[in-house]
């Protein structure tokens, strides 16, 4: 049995102790991807047609859980690995308690943008739009429900999906670390099993759930993890031409039936199943298809783009790493520029140049915070090290 498949399944391989540097292709992706979810959520703007949502079956939400589940692993993973579960637990803890302040000051913060837009264009159904009205409504039961997690209006869903994961994210490791392959199975059977039978966090007022169900969602998180655990030690995928050639069927597959009106393969039986694609697969439960278009995804990445490649050192490469090496940050300007986007673009009537100076004024700006973010921490940590290099000198 190889080493890579030892791996796999017994969580032991021929270089269990590797400690590979930062992976710049996880900030460049993740950078690409928060410049996707800012257009994307100023639905009805040109831009977004080209986004690649339109061309296969998951999309950047996908994505951005799956790296989130990567960069824990190589984050907090190590830390686990390193100096034992209570310290990476507690590191793990601090990160969340910053993910929830973020979370609340960004709802305080949605809520006050859409108020003033509705003071200001006498247009109340803004507060529809972004589902405030619970909070003007009943604001203590609002902000008491926004607390624990269960009110979440549109567009500040997927911060609470993360705090959730990332709480689990002690448990999968340690699992992962003994066995990816017995991980993977649990985790598909949890998810599996929550969509049959129902199973969802409360989402307030309402009968509704998490738009982001976390017992679907923790299967790319998951995956993700055990992605981040092999990286850790040094695996590299095996060179499987068979299963190169599937995920790239895939893939084209996804493209041809998004860029169909029809049934482009004329089969009858396939009519309904087709048309579900088309329209859209389901989102909060992570359907079928979500997965395995990003399992494919992912494994052409992980084959064909490598860590060193020039793509990644470029310009544009450096641009976007700075984005995600910033995530959090910029993901919350991008929620804010997005709904401010929404409101600037209603109040125009979508005209055509207004949409392009939106998405090129938001997209600017927050590449722009994502420079200046990592130019302030290069400065500080420069600061940080003078006092240390000068005692080492004298």
């Amino acid at each position: 049995m190889s080493g890579f498949w030892r791996l796999v399944l017994f969580g032991k391989g021929p270089r269990d102790a590797a400690s590979p540097g930062r992976d710049l292709r996880i900030d460049v992706i993740r950078g690409l991807i928060l410049l996707v979810i800012f257009v994307n959520h100023m639905p009805g703007n040109i831009v977004s047609s080209a986004m690649p949502h339109n061309y296969g079956f998951s999309d950047a939400a996908d994505v951005f859980v799956l790296l989130a589940g990567v960069s824990a692993a190589f984050a907090y993973g190590r830390l686990i690995d390193q100096r034992g579960l209570l310290v990476g637990s507690l590191k793990v803890g601090a990160r969340i308690w910053t993910l929830y302040i973020a979370h609340l000051a960004l709802f305080v913060l949605v809520c006050g943008i859409v108020a003033t837009a509705v003071v200001r264009t006498q247009n109340a159904l803004y507060v529809e739009a972004i589902n405030i009205q619970p909070f003007f409504s009943d604001t203590q039961a609002a902000i008491v429900n926004a607390l624990g997690l269960v009110y979440q209006p549109y567009y500040l869903d997927i911060l609470p999906l993360y705090i959730v994961l990332l709480a689990l994210f002690p448990l999968i490791y340690i699992a992962a670390r003994t066995s990816p392959l017995a991980t993977l199975l649990v985790s598909f059977a949890i998810w599996q099993g929550a969509t049959h039978a129902g199973l969802n966090l409360p989402n307030h007022p309402g009968e509704g759930g998490w738009f982001f169900n976390p017992f679907a969602w923790q299967m790319l998180f998951t995956l993700g993890v055990v992605i981040g655990r092999l990286g850790i030690v040094g695996a590299a995928l095996p060179k499987l031409v068979l299963v190169d050639l599937a995920a790239a069927a895939v893939i084209l597959f996804a493209v041809v039936v998004k860029l169909s009106s029809g049934n482009p393969f004329g089969i009858a039986l396939l009519n309904d199943w087709i048309e579900s694609l088309q329209i859209g697969t389901d989102k909060t439960n992570l359907a079928w298809p979500r997965v395995a278009h990003l399992a494919a995804l992912a494994w052409l990445v992980l084959r064909f783009l490598k860590p060193d490649a020039s793509l990644l050192k470029g310009m544009v490469g450096r641009r976007l790493a700075s984005l995600g090496r910033h995530s959090l940050e910029v993901f919350c300007a991008g929620i804010v520029l997005a709904i401010i986007g929404q409101i600037i673009l209603a109040e125009t009537s979508f005209a055509l140049l207004m949409q392009l100076i939106v998405n090129l004024s938001g997209i600017t700006i927050l590449i722009g915070l994502g420079t200046f973010l990592s130019w302030y921490k290069s400065l500080t940590a420069r600061a940080a090290s003078a006092p240390r290099e000068q005692a080492a000198t004298a």
